[in-house]
């Protein structure tokens, strides 16, 4: 069954699905003061991954036993995205270091790529990476990015309308599209030349803020100053079902997942939550 799952306003998670099914939620209490931003599951799901913003770290939730570790990821570090690279360690976007760092996941070694000092501070926000093994990020202040892990090569373009670079996601077939927050559009990167080409949503100043491609390689978008979801194609049924958090200001700003999973974190109330489903 075809899913898409959202962050809605500071509140919610919300699913937009085809008939219903058995839901579970469940809550994992994190250190306090750390402000969980973004959240990402290993494959396996033995680990769940957060970023701590405030303290500069790398949080590690082991959801079988709800034990919690945070890994320092250096001076200065304000830490907003996380993902699972294929190599399966963690790779996070640090506004703070303004830097691309990825995490071993077996020896906890860190390792740091700063942007091109000329670039100077972005406002490092998301990353992805496409499938030739290199990762893009986006940065708010009006740039995104591209990094070979391979080479060290690192190649940061302005974007075209300037400031807003902010969500960012590979399709399956591989075409790398980021979300322009302040510029309310989307926009496709050309993986050999870094330009991008804009694509206008239908609703005017709608803040696009995240964007994710489907299985099939639909494109969603989430847009916060609307508070819609836009997509390219409509699914040929769907219904919303939304999960209201149990605590005030929970404030679930980012969603990944696998199979059966669906993880946000809580950044109002310091906790991670899951949302595990079965057809």
């Amino acid at each position: 069954m075809n899913r898409f799952w959202m962050a809605l306003s500071a509140t919610a998670m919300v699913a937009i699905t085809a008939p219903a099914c058995a839901q579970q939620v469940q809550y994992y209490d994190l250190p306090p003061g750390g402000r969980a931003h973004d959240v990402a599951v290993t494959a396996d799901g033995q680990e769940v991954w957060w970023t701590v913003q405030r303290g500069g770290g790398h949080g590690i939730l082991n959801p079988a036993t709800g034990e919690t570790t945070i890994v320092p990821l250096g001076e200065g570090s304000a830490p907003h995205g996380v993902i699972v690279g294929p190599d399966g360690n963690a790779w996070i976007t640090d506004g703070g270091q303004n830097a691309i760092v990825r995490v071993d996941r077996q020896t906890r070694a860190v390792k740091v790529w700063p942007l091109p000092e000329q670039t100077g501070p972005i406002n490092m926000n998301t990353a992805t990476f496409d499938h030739r093994g290199r990762i893009w990020f986006t940065g708010q202040t009006g740039f995104y990015g591209r990094l070979d892990p391979a080479t060290d090569d690192m190649q940061v373009w302005a974007a075209p309308r300037g400031r807003g670079p902010y969500g960012i996601a590979t399709t399956p077939s591989g075409d790398v599209w980021y979300a322009s927050l302040a510029g309310s559009h989307i926009a496709k990167v050309d993986l050999d030349t870094g330009q991008a080409t804009i694509v206008e949503p239908p609703t005017p100043n709608q803040g696009a803020r995240r964007v994710w491609p489907d299985s099939q390689g639909r494109i969603w978008v989430s847009e916060w100053n609307s508070g819609n979801v836009s997509v390219r194609f409509d699914p040929a049924t769907e219904a919303f079902e939304s999960f209201p958090s149990d605590r005030a200001g929970a404030q679930v700003r980012q969603m990944l997942g696998r199979t059966g999973e669906v993880w946000g974190a809580e950044s109002g109330t310091d906790r991670l939550v899951v949302i595990r489903h079965g057809d």
